[in-house]
């Protein structure tokens, strides 16, 4: 190959202008240098060897093993990590609905998850959960949280009550499940349970309510039938009962 520019080079003294940063080495191409210039390679270098499946499943355990082996021995070294963890007392005593029960709780387990899925009080519901409709809302010390967005840990101590404690022990409707009904409140029913737990929570602080003073105790929980007005004259006919 012929370069052209080579022929315009200048000579002074011992230089050349424009200096050439390839003369110390040959015009042959540099692929021997790096790759061994091996241009006639078989055609057949791309195919697998001759490894037969039971080998090949036996390399995949045998790596498995030596993984899994390595990550023990690494986890070894977090001691204070590992204490760290198990000083959070997983065993939590709950006061629900006037009973003491004892339950295995996660720290980052949600009031809700533990009375729906471990104690199986499926009364309260989960519908948003990030504290927005207020399907699960419950009674905890006279107040009115949020299940979905409250530790369980949090509430250690308190007094809770859900859907399951709001009647009596004979069985008898509260005052305010028996407005709902007859104000025909529920439609599709979901949001029901929290719509109760709020309206017995506002009776319980103030027996008389006024209208609004009740769509604002109320304004927290969300109907997605839009039954706003037959479960506030049910809190209004309640008030009367009560």
């Amino acid at each position: 190959m012929v370069e052209i520019w080579k022929d315009e080079i200048v000579e002074h003294e011992e230089f050349e202008f424009p200096p050439d940063p390839a003369d110390d080495f040959e015009w042959a191409p540099a692929t021997a240098e790096i790759a061994g210039n091996q241009p006639d390679l078989p055609l057949n270098t791309w195919q697998t060897t001759g490894v037969s499946r039971r080998d090949f499943l036996r390399g995949v355990v045998c790596s498995g093993v030596a993984v899994a082996a390595a990550s023990y021995v690494m986890v070894g070294g977090i001691g204070k990590a590992r204490a760290a963890i198990r000083g959070v007392e997983r065993l939590v005593s709950l006061n629900i609905n006037g009973k003491i029960r004892r339950v295995d709780v996660a720290p980052n387990e949600t009031l809700a998850h533990t009375i729906r899925y471990r104690l199986g009080m499926t009364g309260t519901k989960i519908g948003c959960n990030r504290a927005e409709c207020g399907a699960c809302t419950v009674i905890s010390d006279n107040v009115s949280i949020y299940s979905c967005s409250t530790l369980t840990h949090m509430v250690r101590g308190q007094k809770i009550r859900t859907i399951e404690g709001v009647a009596s022990a004979s069985g008898k409707l509260h005052p305010v499940q028996q407005a709902f009904i007859d104000e025909l409140g529920p439609q599709c029913g979901f949001c029901t349970p929290g719509q109760v737990m709020a309206a017995v929570n506002l009776l319980e602080k103030n027996p008389k309510p006024t209208v609004d003073q009740a769509r604002r105790a109320m304004s927290g929980n969300l109907c997605r039938c839009g039954a706003y007005d037959h479960y506030l004259k049910g809190v209004m006919r309640a008030a009367r009962s009560v």
